[in-house]
């Protein structure tokens, strides 16, 4: 029995736990919920809920589809070079959903659980763009899974309100130079244990 229930955990089998809770780190009933939403006491996997305010879902900003673009592109840099403070980043992924469970979720996944843990616990005493910033270990360990494959290969027939991560993409070409210089740095801090913090866009909450 034991093994049957390990073998479901998660699963959309498991009457007692949220499956897409646990597949995708958020769930649309939220405390609603009549299944189990297994909070993590380790993770490679971080979440900070709703820190991407998208322009274009503000009438009042009137940014064409350039500038949206130019205004996400400074926002993903600014978390890659902050979140690549506590360790290897292996993904990054902005949802770009409009459901309110979804809107506005960056979750990062790290190659170290620690560093995960250490970016939560710096992460909630701070602030980006005037807002609090709110972390927490998730359970999402598989993006392919958690990520919408009609999003991702033509357009999703939900529209914002599907309830798997619609990953907004960034441009290739700076998501090759961040990825470079993360390279560097972890070459650099091979040598080097202590190296020098630069600035960082995310303040610290007082």
């Amino acid at each position: 029995m034991a093994q049957f229930l390990a073998s479901i955990y998660g699963t959309e089998q498991d009457k007692v736990n949220c499956s897409f809770y646990y597949k995708i780190g958020a769930c649309r009933h939220g405390d609603r919920c009549s299944r189990k939403h297994v909070k993590p006491n380790y993770s490679q996997t971080i979440l900070c809920p709703n820190l991407y305010q998208n322009p274009a879902h503000d009438a009042s900003a009137r940014m064409d589809a350039q500038q949206v673009q130019q205004h996400f592109d400074s926002f993903y840099e600014d978390m890659y070079c902050e979140l690549a403070k506590f360790g290897e980043v292996e993904t990054i992924v902005v949802c770009d959903n409009t459901g309110d469970h979804l809107v506005g979720n960056v979750y990062a996944r790290y190659k170290y659980e620690e560093d995960a843990s250490k970016a939560v616990a710096d992460l909630n005493a701070r602030w980006y763009a005037g807002r609090p910033v709110y972390a927490e270990l998730s359970p999402v360990t598989d993006f392919r899974e958690a990520c919408c494959r009609q999003h991702e290969q033509t357009e999703c027939n939900r529209g914002g309100h599907c309830n798997f991560m619609h990953r907004r993409k960034v441009n290739p070409a700076l998501h090759r130079e961040l990825d470079m210089a993360q390279r560097k740095h972890l070459k650099a801090i091979g040598k080097d244990k202590s190296p020098s913090r630069s600035p960082s866009p995310v303040g610290r909450r007082r």
